[in-house]
Order: structure tokens, then sequence, then C-alpha cells
């Protein structure tokens, strides 16, 4: 894809924004970052958000968080969130 057409610049890489993630050693951790890749896709900011969690688009390690935001989209039927879930989960 044309960058004309991605909203991120290439930066310094420092993240776009603050995602709130709680410390890496936190057993939290990887369900927050799940939650902040998911809404950083949402707003077309995926590179900030793996650059934030360190952790990249499909990662493995976070399927099952991802799982579990995905039935929680479907049940509120937040339709654009369950879309980005289903697509992480390919």
């Amino acid at each position: 894809m044309s960058r004309a057409f991605v909203k991120e610049d290439s930066g310094d890489g420092v993240p776009r924004r603050n995602y709130g993630l709680p410390p890496r050693d936190d057993p939290s951790f990887d369900a927050a970052a799940a939650e902040a890749l998911l809404e950083a896709a949402r707003e077309g900011e995926t590179a900030s958000a793996e650059r934030a969690t360190g952790y990249y688009w499909g990662e493995p390690k976070l399927r099952p968080h991802v799982q579990g935001i995905l039935a929680r989209a479907r049940a509120a039927g937040d339709e654009r969130l369950e879309q980005l879930a289903e697509r992480f989960l390919r």
C-alpha cells in the first residue's frame, strides 16, 4: 500500500500516544496490550501500539485475549471491533 494512504508516518520510534499500559511484568499487561492493539487499529495507529506494547499485529501470545475481546464485541454489536479482532486472529 502506498504510504500516501497510511495515517502514520515513520516518526522517531516513539508511540504517538499513551496507551495506559501497566508495567510489562504486571499479569494484566498482555490483556491490555491486546486491547491497545485493537483500539489503535480502529484509529489507524497500529504501528504506534506495536511500539508501545512490544507486540506485533497477530502475536500468538495475545490470541486468548483477542478471542475474549471478539466475544465481547459480538455481544455488544461492535461490528468494527469484531472485524478487527477477526483479522488479528487470522
